[in-house]
C-alpha cells in the first residue's frame, strides 16, 4: 500500500499562479482590498518577486513578477467577501476599473472590476 500524500498545511488542491507586472505592488492592492495576508516572498533580485504567497481566508495565491522569460498570465477569480459595494469601492479606489458594478443577481449581490495588474475579480456577498 502506498503512503498517503499530505498537501502542505495552508495549500490547496487547486491554487492559481499569476505572473503579474507590479508584483511588489500587487501585495499592498490585495492587503488593502481583500485582507490578504503575505505567507511568503522571495526576491529575484532587489525589484523583482520570484515567487510569492498570499493567503485571503485560507485560499492561496501564488504570483511572481515579470520577466523576460516569464510573460504576463493573467486569471480571471471569484471571491466571496462580507460586502461586495465595499469591497468593489476599495478596488476603484486603488487603481481597479469597474467591469460590472455591484447589482443583486440571482445568486447574491456581485459586481467585477479588473485590478491594476490585470486580473478580473468577480465579487459577490457571502451568502
Amino acid at each position: 500500500m502506498e503512503p498517503e500524500k499530505n498537501i502542505p498545511e495552508n495549500y490547496q488542491h487547486i491554487m492559481p499562479y499569476l505572473v503579474i507586472p507590479n508584483a511588489d505592488k500587487f501585495i499592498a492592492f490585495m492587503k488593502t482590498v481583500f485582507g490578504a495576508t503575505e505567507q511568503y516572498k522571495a526576491m529575484r533580485d532587489e525589484n523583482t518577486i520570484m515567487h510569492a504567497e498570499l493567503s485571503i481566508k485560507g485560499s492561496t495565491i501564488m504570483f511572481a513578477g515579470c520577466t523576460d522569460t516569464f510573460t504576463q498570465q493573467n486569471a480571471g477569480m471569484f471571491i466571496y467577501v462580507d460586502n461586495c459595494d465595499e469591497t468593489y469601492h476599495k478596488a476603484l479606489d486603488n487603481g481597479a476599473e469597474s467591469i460590472i458594478p455591484p447589482a443583486n443577481q440571482s445568486y447574491g449581490r456581485s459586481a467585477g472590476v479588473k485590478d491594476p495588474f490585470g486580473n478580473t475579480w468577480w465579487v459577490t456577498n457571502v451568502l
